[in-house]
């Protein structure tokens, strides 16, 4: 097999990346609106594959979002609470960046991500106003397969 390689960047490279990342954020903001208000609404969907965070305004008019695929996370590893809290820390700083400071948060999905998604908001300085569940729930599920005839 061979010696394992371990390949560290440097800071310029470092900081490259994060360049990136923060000119992968949206720059069509219409930051004008997002001024006059101090409120937001910010959607988690979290599913068993990925985490998803979305952040709006209080009229729905989304002003950024981003995903554990999108910051770096590759295979299963987007779905682990870790992922889900770096997807948080990353819309927090966005929020901050707005002029965002009090949420209302919405969680949808079932994945692992979604108390630590929450967790992150609450820790990095966002007031968070009410946190709602709007997973759908299935009311009478499928129509279940006809009978086998043998």
């Amino acid at each position: 097999m061979g010696k394992k390689r371990i390949v560290k960047k440097t800071e310029e490279e470092l900081l490259k990346e994060r360049e990136k990342i923060e000119t992968g954020m949206r720059k069509e903001i219409n930051i004008k609106s997002s001024l006059k208000t101090k409120d937001g609404r910010i959607y988690i969907s979290s599913s068993y594959n990925n985490t998803l965070i979305t952040l709006t305004d209080l009229h729905g008019n989304v002003l950024t979002w981003t995903s554990a695929g999108a910051i770096g996370f590759k295979g299963t590893k987007k779905a682990t609470p870790f992922a889900a809290s770096k997807v948080a820390e990353g819309i927090c700083l966005t929020a901050k960046k707005l002029g965002i400071q009090r949420i209302s948060v919405l969680v949808k999905g079932v994945g692992s991500g979604r108390e630590s998604a929450i967790r992150s908001l609450a820790t990095h300085g966002l007031d968070i106003i009410s946190i709602t569940d709007v997973t759908p729930i299935p009311h009478n599920g499928c129509r279940p397969p006809k009978v086998r005839r043998v």
